[in-house]
């Protein structure tokens, strides 16, 4: 498992942590510390378990009024930082 604690930008939360497998393919853990907590709470459950890839082609870009990011583009991009940390970790 590798665990990244995301400081996101332009969006109230004010950390996403994010967890995935050690091969970086899925998502295993999110948390916002933050945020509308109904909200980031409802995308945490929703992407457990699922394919980081997936989740990013489906969320990347989401905006939120004019701030041109949202909490679900922000996570995932952290989504993507813990994956690439992991497999560089697997070839290290």
């Amino acid at each position: 498992m590798y665990a990244l604690d995301y400081t996101p930008v332009r969006v109230c939360p004010r950390s996403i942590h994010v967890e995935v497998s050690d091969d970086g393919s899925t998502i295993h853990n999110v948390a916002f510390d933050g945020g509308c907590n109904g909200n980031t709470k409802a995308v945490a459950k929703l992407v457990e378990g699922k394919n980081v890839d997936d989740i990013v082609a489906l969320l990347a870009g989401n905006q939120c009024h004019n701030r041109g990011t949202s909490c679900a583009d922000q996570m995932t991009i952290a989504l993507k930082q813990a994956q690439a940390a992991a497999r560089a970790a697997q070839v290290g």
